[in-house]
């Protein structure tokens, strides 16, 4: 059941210009249900070698600000509509995938690899985000 609050949020963000090519909104959630299993798996599997001094404790900086960072642009571009920060964050998100991948691949490269269709998709959504960003501005 949606509240009235969800109303005015979701009117606010179709109402934003967006390139032609930018996803329907369902494909969001459909996308993310897939992803978010996948990132918990490899970042999991690395977060336990890590906490059984398997592997070194470095590997836990860009998977702790990745997290951060996935888990503010929402609250950030929807909470506070603050496009431009929101594109500050995602950045953030991407570098962080590229940034832990490759830290994580000398220690466990099935999870570096199981990380691509999550580097693929915040490829896209930086592109959506950047587009959106320029097109309101």
């Amino acid at each position: 059941m949606r509240r009235p609050s969800d109303e005015f949020v979701m009117s606010w963000y179709e109402e934003l210009a967006k390139p032609p090519w930018a996803p329907p909104a369902p494909v969001f959630g459909i996308v993310w249900s897939i992803l978010y299993p996948i990132i918990i798996i490899a970042y999991g599997y690395v977060v336990y070698r890590v906490v059984r001094g398997e592997v070194p404790m470095t590997l836990l900086a860009p998977i702790l600000i990745n997290a951060a960072a996935n888990v503010a642009f929402t609250p950030i571009q929807i909470g506070l509509r603050n496009l431009w920060l929101a594109e500050v964050d995602i950045i953030m998100v991407l570098v962080t995938i590229v940034w832990s991948m490759v830290a994580i691949r000398p220690h466990a490269q099935w999870a570096a690899l199981a990380l691509s269709p999550y580097l693929v998709w915040m490829m896209i959504a930086t592109a959506l985000q950047s587009s959106i960003t320029w097109l309101d501005r």
